[in-house]
């Protein structure tokens, strides 16, 4: 059974809350308008006040025999809000796990090479094959900022380098430097299970790199950093991957959308010449060398 009512974005946070107290299984908040012309872009970056859209819609789920409208007037109780009017549907059996499979497909990053989930066959088998499920932690390879760093990767690296994935996620960055020939892999993220997923992908892959919270890689600086983030941390971290980077070394940041870019530039300036490497669906890559 699912509920689904608009609400303005002040009102999203409490009532996702509000509703999972009630009984439900998820809640799920999305733009209304999304697809359309009045679609909103919302990035949720951290130190950005946006969070919800200025409407927004919220889906909740629930147990085949919940009464939801029932659960739908105690979350609006608890919130001292009268009842909204709320569209009631039934959700189908499925097979969920094969259904999540089949969004996931091998996705072409360049002629020779793919990231291929464990449940398909590689399109090339002589390419460079990395093998990458949706797990716990982001990146899967589907995303812009993704396929840019791993075409940047591609096209940067010689052999030979030492590596800094910083904010590696899934490890796909990490785990993709070292099928291109990085002698030193290191990856790092401040979430401890993007730690044990990028662990575990490297294992699947049979590669040799090093994963740990910040605080505990190699402090040493490397050839080449690669940060697949947001444009708020990134001009944060500046000082941080600045220290990180070699004299002379590279420098890729991701996850910057392109209106974005002269800050995060800005940022850089004192160690790094950046500029736009390449663009895809509204996102940019900047890159540039580290100032001797």
């Amino acid at each position: 059974m699912s509920l689904r009512f608009d609400v303005d974005a002040t009102a999203a946070d409490a009532w996702s809350d509000a509703l999972l107290d009630a009984g439900a299984l998820s809640v799920d908040v999305s733009d209304p308008h999304a697809g359309a012309p009045s679609e909103v872009a919302v990035y949720a970056e951290p130190g950005s006040a946006t969070r919800w859209w200025p409407l927004s819609r919220i889906a909740a789920l629930f147990p085949a025999d919940a009464d939801a409208g029932a659960a739908l007037a105690e979350a609006a109780r608890a919130l001292g809000v009268g009842l909204p009017s709320a569209e009631r549907g039934r959700v189908a059996e499925q097979d969920w796990v094969r259904l999540t499979q089949a969004q996931f497909g091998p996705i072409r990053i360049d002629d020779d090479l793919w990231i291929v989930p464990t449940w398909s066959t590689p399109p090339m088998p002589d390419a460079i094959n990395l093998a990458l499920d949706p797990g716990l932690a982001f990146g899967t390879g589907s995303h812009p900022t993704t396929r840019l760093c791993l075409q940047w990767l591609r096209e940067t690296l010689r052999g030979g380098e030492s590596v800094l994935d910083y904010g590696c996620g899934s490890g796909i960055l990490a785990i993709g430097a070292a099928r291109l020939g990085a002698s030193d892999v290191l990856g790092t993220d401040i979430d401890a299970q993007a730690i044990d997923a990028s662990r575990a992908n490297a294992v699947a892959n049979g590669v040799a790199a090093t994963f740990a919270l910040p605080d505990a890689i190699d402090p040493a600086p490397v050839d080449v950093v690669v940060a697949n983030i947001l444009a708020n941390p990134l001009v944060v971290l500046a000082p941080l991957l600045a220290a990180r980077t070699r004299a002379g070394g590279r420098i890729a940041l991701s996850g910057i959308l392109v209106d974005q870019a002269d800050d995060v530039v800005a940022a850089y300036a004192p160690w790094f010449t950046l500029a736009a490497w390449r663009t895809a669906d509204g996102w940019v890559l900047l890159s540039g060398a580290r100032h001797a």
